[in-house]
């Protein structure tokens, strides 16, 4: 009774501070997890008692979220970067250790509930991995050394706030800088900027920049502020997508860990120019680390006069920011996904239109743009369109941040003009036998050498910022099959075409890559591919199958050499299916098992799928028995 008087105390102290607002479900539910531990039934219809939501929904919502917990979890709960870059680095070896060393299974809580093990897709730093997260918090560089202090540490109860603080030491990793990361700025310069010049002004010279959102679709910013600016309503928004789950990406970790006051100068701009009020940043669930430093940040700003009310003196600019944590769902980087997150609710990917900048957050006209991008704006400001549009080529201005790793001797954070070669980054960042590039993530484009000479912008090879550098020892293979096992833990289920497709596209490639594949499963995951680009309903599910579908046509013999032969071989195994038949049953003869691989059932499938082989005579009284 007084336990559960406790957890009751408990959440209504956290609803109560977040004013038992609905929109603020997803960072109610985070906070009474981290004093928690998960989600229990009793504390789901606590929350939902206490922000008046059906006990459903609040269900609902939790379970969307890969970092929200329905079931019992750790006091410190480890989650490995699965991310390729990470495998490439030894990062399931090292896993499996820490396994033995704490006695529990992957994906498992020990029995005294004091730690859980499991892996998570990507933690952003993958220029500084093998990588982890305990209870949230970044864990870069592991090696043998470091998890046995880690062992010791969980198993004496130790507090993470008494853990050694160079285990939480993220590093920016910055190799090369060009106008956004090497210029000096000034904190308010743009704010004077806009209110010496107007924001029709600041407008215009956003045109004349010719600056695209720098999140990888490349829409013109300048018309996205001038459609928010023209919508109707007294309430607008402004949304920083900070959400970069890309595998690969990590510019954006690096803008907010050193260059967070442009950021949010860039959103203030933002409110003057298209008239909006409260911003917000929405934070990717992996760089928990950096809140507490962005709060510093923003507390900061208000102190100074560039935050808050009344900016810098000028009565009626008004404009400040709150940040919102995610917990762990990639889709939620789709802007839409983002906004219905930012309202409470589960991240599925609106219908558009309408857009954000008419029917956003709430309803209301809203600017949804990327960290990069605002961080831009702040400059374009204070510099002019002209000085921007001076960098790139013709149809992309300016620079772009590139995250580089994998394979290569110095990975990190790169900055160039737009319109540098993938050859060049090869060169700088010491990739020396580069058999492959994977650019834009396992959502982007993958690159053989022949492509090398190929240009970096919106014109060729548009990306957000992702580029993965595969060496001539690695089996591209190996990454594709990753990206696929990806993408269906991360399909938000709410369409077929990614729901179902992505599960088959994964199905197909560890098909092939066990050794099982056939040249007509190649053909299906061309099929299936276009599919999926033709019909899933957002991003996510179109750009799934382009990891899959480049390989095919830029590494075909990686794809042939797995073949076991050219005729069909069936995925389903009906024998391994009936084991736990023959378990339940306590039968395991000869009799309770199919007959081996050439039993009748199986040459069937196969003679169906390639009528054309040669047969014997038993097949083809086998195939003429058929009705």
């Amino acid at each position: 009774m007084a336990e559960s008087s406790t957890l009751a105390q408990t959440i209504h102290d956290i609803v109560q501070r977040h004013n038992s607002v609905p929109t603020r479900l997803l960072q109610i539910l985070r906070e009474v997890q981290d004093s928690l531990t998960w989600l229990s039934p009793e504390a789901i219809e606590r929350v939902a008692d206490e922000i008046g939501l059906s006990p459903d929904k609040v269900q609902r919502v939790a379970e969307f979220y890969s970092f929200l917990y329905t079931a019992p979890r750790g006091s410190y709960d480890i989650l490995f970067s699965d991310n390729i870059t990470d495998r490439m680095l030894g990062n399931r070896r090292l896993l499996r250790y820490l396994c033995d060393l704490l006695g529990v299974g992957i994906g498992q809580t020990r029995a005294d509930n004091r730690v859980s093990i499991g892996v998570t897709s990507c933690t952003g730093l993958c220029d500084q991995g093998p990588a982890a997260l305990v209870n949230g918090y970044a864990l870069p560089r592991l090696d043998k050394p470091r998890l046995d202090r880690i062992a010791e540490l969980i198993n004496s109860q130790t507090p993470l706030s008494e853990w050694p603080q160079d285990f939480f030491e993220v590093t920016s990793n910055i190799r090369r800088a060009d106008i956004l990361l090497g210029r000096h700025f000034a904190d308010g310069a743009a704010l004077r900027a806009v209110l010496k010049r107007g924001s029709q002004a600041i407008l215009e010279e956003l045109i004349k920049s010719g600056l695209r959102g720098q999140g990888g679709a490349g829409y013109k910013l300048a018309l996205k502020w001038i459609s928010c600016h023209d919508a109707p309503g007294e309430v607008k928004y402004v949304v920083c997508n900070a959400d970069e789950g890309e595998p690969g990406t990590f510019k954006d970790r690096v803008l907010m860990q050193e260059y967070a006051d442009l950021v949010f100068e860039g959103m203030t701009l933002c409110g003057r120019v298209i008239g909006a009020r409260q911003g917000f940043v929405y934070l990717r669930g992996e760089y928990r680390y950096l809140l507490d430093s962005l709060k510093a940040t923003l507390q900061r700003r208000r102190e100074i006069g560039l935050l808050g009310q009344s900016i810098l003196g000028e009565s009626g600019f008004d404009f400040d920011i709150d940040i919102h944590l995610g917990a762990g769902a990639y889709v939620c980087g789709e802007e839409s996904a983002l906004i219905e997150s930012l309202e409470g609710k589960h991240g599925v990917p609106r219908i558009r239109p309408p857009f954000p900048t008419t029917h956003g957050y709430l309803n209301k006209p809203t600017v949804v743009n990327n960290v990069e991008t605002f961080a831009v704006t702040a400059k374009i400001a204070t510099e002019g369109g002209a000085w921007f549009a001076s960098r790139g080529t013709a149809e992309s201005k300016g620079t772009k941040l590139l995250s580089v790793s994998g394979d290569c001797e110095r990975p990190g954070i790169y900055e160039y003009p737009f319109g540098v070669t993938v050859r060049r980054v090869l060169e700088d960042c010491g990739a020396r036998d580069a058999q492959g590039i994977q650019m834009a993530g396992p959502a982007g484009h993958t690159i053989s050498p022949k492509q090398y000479d190929r240009r970096i912008c919106f014109d060729d090879l548009a990306t957000g910022g992702s580029f993965m550098v595969f060496a001539k020892h690695r089996d591209i293979l190996d990454g594709m099959r990753n990206f696929a096992h990806f993408f269906v833990h991360e399909s938000c289920g709410f369409c077929t075409p990614c729901r179902v497709g992505t599960s088959l596209m994964r199905d197909l490639v560890d098909k092939v890559h066990t050794g099982h594949g056939a040249r007509a499963d190649l053909d299906e995951m061309r099929r299936l591919g276009r599919i999926m680009k033709a019909a899933s309903h957002c991003g996510l599910g179109q750009t799934a199958p382009n990891s899959v579908l480049d390989s095919l046509d830029q590494f075909p013999e990686a794809w042939e050499r797995r073949l076991r032969s050219t005729s069909y071989e069936p995925a389903f195994d009906l024998d391994a299916a009936l084991s736990e038949a023959r378990r339940l049953s306590g039968r395991d003869d000869p009799g309770a098992h199919l007959p081996d691989e050439q039993s009748d059932l199986v040459r069937l499938a196969k003679l169906l799928a390639d009528q054309d082989a040669p047969m014997s005579d038993d097949e083809r009284n086998l195939l003429g028995a058929l009705p």
